[in-house]
């Protein structure tokens, strides 16, 4: 069925839901789209996990790595609104292989300004990676097709496990570059673009229940601004999502800076996988939670969790087991959060606007991962070798969010 003018692929696909067995492979596709998003986010995050190498080699201050940090989040969180819109017209098969080989040159960019210490040269190579960030734009419209409204809180949360990208950057990265050098490091994750890019075009396919849309994009978003319930999604959102970024990328940074003497560059790496695969391991599970029991409570227990985690990170207590134990804790309730929130858009927004809606959205979390690292590099106290005003930050945006949700109206999705 065609879409009617002015409706987004949600609502085809609200409006005229296959028959079941139309969607059968549908948890394939969704796998196989969640495997092109952990390659995208590991391009991705390609830069954070080196970042100390690039410091050393180049004499970065404070002040560029958390540019150099933050310019590929920035450039994936506002470029996901572009590529949402476009997987509504070209679906997702396209949009995959799109993203995917466009990581390639970025990656190769990066790799060159590292071999002949360019800062800004990285910075560019940095905004390029961007594009890979905003595979996530692809897969939410992709996998929610595959589903029907009542389980869409289960597709997205299962796509969303394709964050582990960033585990397998934070892991990879610095002991593949100590093993195999960090050209070959580099030409291996371009590799791995190219390969996922030719398998995608040639395995995955949209959903039965996918029509394009041809609305123009403009219009789409300025509706989507309108609407309360964007604001308030993207808020909470930039809060669950934004941390999961910022802490992603600026981790090794902060255990680098805080305990120098009992963490190394790939330590620090494999702390910051742990995170997050904390957080990807969580997602779907506040997917389900939130289809069962409603996307108010899981968002509830997630910003508490967040805040009470951040105010103990704030203490700096002593690396070891606390500190450890804590992040791990914390990204368990952003995973919670993330699928919480994704699964209270659907039922709480016209149908025609869910699409438009969902983009934003998603924009706006990885907006919300843009402005901590830089945050925390403008409020580090040398003198002290501290971040506890940044972390205090946190804590007090964390309680503001956990006052708002509590406010909204919770919502489920029809069966």
């Amino acid at each position: 069925m065609a879409p009617t003018p002015g409706t987004t692929p949600a609502t085809a696909v609200d409006a005229a839901v296959p028959a079941a067995a139309n969607l059968r492979g549908g948890l394939f596709q969704v796998i196989l789209a969640t495997l092109a998003s952990t390659a995208g986010f590991w391009a991705w995050m390609a830069i954070a996990p080196l970042q100390n190498i690039y410091a050393q080699e180049m004499g970065l201050n404070q002040g560029q790595v958390s540019l150099m940090l933050a310019t590929p989040v920035l450039v994936g969180s506002l470029g996901r609104i572009v590529v949402g819109a476009y997987t509504d017209r070209w679906g997702g098969r396209k949009m995959f292989t799109i993203i995917l080989l466009a990581g390639i040159p970025a990656v190769l960019l990066v790799m060159l300004a590292g071999m002949i210490g360019n800062f800004w040269l990285l910075v560019l190579g940095g905004f390029l990676l961007g594009v890979s960030g905003t595979i996530f734009a692809v897969g939410i419209p992709f996998s929610s097709a595959w589903y029907p409204p009542a389980r869409r809180g289960f597709a997205n949360g299962v796509f969303g496990m394709g964050m582990v990208g960033t585990a397998v950057s934070a892991f990879f990265t610095p002991r593949l570059a100590a093993s195999i050098g960090y050209v070959p490091t580099h030409l291996l994750i371009a590799a791995v673009l190219l390969a996922m890019a030719i398998l995608v075009w040639f395995v995955l396919r949209d959903s039965p229940a996918f029509a394009p849309s041809h609305e123009k994009l403009v219009p789409k978003v300025t509706g989507a601004l309108r609407l309360l319930v964007t604001w308030q999604m993207s808020f909470l959102y930039a809060i669950v999502f934004g941390g999961f970024v910022a802490f992603s990328t600026y981790l090794p940074k902060y255990l680098l800076t805080i305990y120098p003497d009992e963490v190394d560059a790939v330590g620090a790496g494999t702390r910051t996988a742990l995170f997050a695969v904390a957080a990807v391991i969580a997602r779907p599970i506040g997917g389900v939670l939130a289809d069962k029991f409603g996307p108010k409570v899981v968002s509830l227990l997630s910003l508490a969790g967040i805040v009470a985690a951040a105010y103990v990170v704030g203490q700096e207590p002593p690396e070891g087991i606390v500190t450890g134990v804590t992040f791990i804790l914390m990204a368990a309730a952003m995973g919670l959060g993330m699928g919480a929130v994704f699964a209270w858009i659907g039922p709480s927004t016209p149908p025609n606007k869910v699409g438009a809606v969902t983009g934003v959205v998603a924009a706006a979390g990885g907006l919300g991962g843009y402005f901590p690292p830089l945050v925390m590099g403008a409020t580090y106290q040398a003198d002290t070798n501290s971040y506890w005003l940044g972390l205090w930050l946190l804590v007090l945006v964390g309680a503001v969010a956990l006052v708002v949700a509590g406010m909204l109206r919770d919502t489920r999705a029809k069966k």
